[in-house]
């Protein structure tokens, strides 16, 4: 390959790569986002993991939005594949939202959508089931978000020791901050079968 051949692959490379920079998904926090500001997503873990951390970016000045990031983890090998996989409850912009994933189920993706009239998203979380086991021991813990959006800009919220996994979360939305106070809930699930159909 000629030496011109090199320098015209390099130019495309950057074209390339200076518009998919331009595309949204980085930020000037360094992190790669599952969306753009004010845009619909939809991030599913892949099959057998689910959601083990979420981090996202406040920013008035881009429609009181924030970008979201996902991180999923692999559930213990004993439990084998997930029996069902489902979408849960649909919030609704600008309202309260409590949700825990049904039939057992840990959260293994999240959808939303963006709405300009009230400057708030739309939720809903996909959640699967494995076997037979149930959550027990549940415990609430908040985005670290001190006061909303406090300008405060990246937040973050990791399962704090392994064995504990995402159910769902509880949210209100202040209308006056345009912004989302957000606690999830984690639990832990049985070593054995369980009998129950929704603990």
């Amino acid at each position: 390959m000629s030496s011109a051949h090199v320098l015209q692959a390099l130019c495309l490379l950057m074209v390339f790569s200076t518009a998919s920079a331009q595309h949204g998904y980085m930020h000037d926090t360094g992190e790669e986002w599952v969306n753009t500001w004010r845009q619909g997503f939809n991030f599913q873990c892949p099959h057998g993991e689910v959601l083990v951390a979420i981090r996202s970016y406040f920013s008035e000045k881009e429609g009181s939005d924030r970008l979201w990031n996902f991180e999923c983890q692999r559930t213990p090998y004993d439990w084998g594949e997930p029996n069902e996989c489902w979408w849960d409850d649909i919030n609704r912009a600008g309202l309260e939202w409590s949700s825990v994933c049904t039939n057992n189920g840990l959260v293994a993706g999240v959808q939303s959508k963006y709405f300009e009239a009230v400057l708030d998203r739309e939720w809903q979380f996909y959640c699967c089931r494995y076997a037979r086991r149930c959550p027990y021991s549940f415990t609430k813990q908040p985005l670290y978000i001190p006061s909303y959006s406090q300008i405060l800009g990246l937040c973050t919220n990791d399962v704090p020791d392994y064995g504990y996994f995402i159910r769902g979360a509880q949210t209100t939305f202040s209308g006056v901050l345009r912004d989302r106070q957000w606690k999830y809930i984690l639990c832990r699930m049985t070593d054995f079968d369980c009998q129950f159909e929704n603990f």
